[in-house]
């Protein structure tokens, strides 16, 4: 019972880290410039990197606009900044970016005219198109945070893919190899089969012809014999090398199969293991494309 508890905690290890989507908030609030405090907005940036926002956010607000961001001790300000999402008219942003627990706040204030604020009070159109534009900035953001998680899963599902498929092709290489071994091996016993009786004729024949060698008396027809033994003795050593060669090819032969054969099992262990792998991966993946597609469907 122990165990089944421990491996089912196990399985859960790669889920623990894994944060569910947050909501993107936009409230009406107010922000602290200066000595002065501005009626505008609040928007929470789930789980974003505040570098990355910072850089984007005044990106946004030097859009379309000559005028630079200024900032003063965290606090941004920029004068006649292009909104046409928010207002035909120019507009003056104050906004200050915070680290949070685990999101960051930006605060914003609109000022269409001096000591005139874009805030639900107004009762006018710019205060919705207000606050959908930061509600986009802020899902932008986390959508891109999202993605970054997702992409990097899936990184991880592609790279046990193709360690996975290195496992396969590996094992069918050794299964290859093995086919092919076997081959010559059949290859290299017939050969010593040939050779083999190629030594019994010619030791037979060697036999024959070293008595006959002694029978004889000098003259043309005894160096005749002499040069037939010495080719039969070339046979004879061809033969032996050609054994010799055989059984030295079948030994290793045998040496590549029986490595072969004791790796297959290690490779078929740990193609499990990777599938194992994969199939967490791809829940844990899933799990970041769904968190993903319900942050785009804000």
């Amino acid at each position: 019972m122990k165990s089944r508890v421990f491996f089912a905690l196990l399985l859960m290890l790669p889920f623990i880290g894994i944060k569910a989507q947050m909501p993107v908030v936009v409230a009406d609030d107010s922000i602290k410039i200066g000595n002065s405090r501005l009626p505008g907005f609040s928007v929470t940036i789930p789980e974003a990197n505040y570098d990355k926002v910072l850089k984007a956010w005044i990106r946004d607000l030097q859009g379309g606009t000559k005028s630079k961001v200024v900032t003063d001790n965290s606090e941004m300000q920029i004068f006649g900044a292009k909104y046409k999402e928010i207002s035909p008219n120019p507009v003056n942003v104050y906004s200050r970016l915070v680290r949070m627990d685990s999101i960051l706040k930006l605060y914003v204030s609109f000022e269409k005219k001096k000591d005139q604020y874009v805030e639900r009070a107004t009762g006018d159109a710019e205060y919705s198109k207000a606050v959908d534009y930061l509600k986009e900035f802020a899902k932008n953001q986390y959508i891109d945070v999202a993605k970054d998680q997702a992409d990097a899963e899936e990184k991880k599902l592609r790279d046990l893919q193709k360690e996975l498929s290195s496992l396969e092709n590996e094992k069918a290489k050794m299964q290859k190899s093995i086919q092919s071994n076997n081959s010559d091996i059949l290859t290299e016993k017939d050969n010593i089969t040939v050779q083999n009786n190629e030594l019994t004729t010619v030791s037979a024949a060697l036999i024959d012809q070293n008595n006959q060698l002694t029978t004889m008396e000098e003259g043309p027809v005894k160096k005749e014999k002499t040069d037939q033994i010495k080719e039969l003795e070339k046979r004879k050593k061809k033969a032996m090398n050609s054994i010799e060669s055989s059984e030295n090819k079948i030994n290793k032969a045998n040496a590549e199969i029986d490595k072969a054969n004791n790796e297959i099992p290690r490779n078929e262990r740990m193609q499990e293991k990777v599938r194992e792998q994969i199939d967490t991966q791809e829940a844990v993946f899933r799990k970041y494309a769904d968190k993903l597609k319900r942050i785009k469907s804000y």
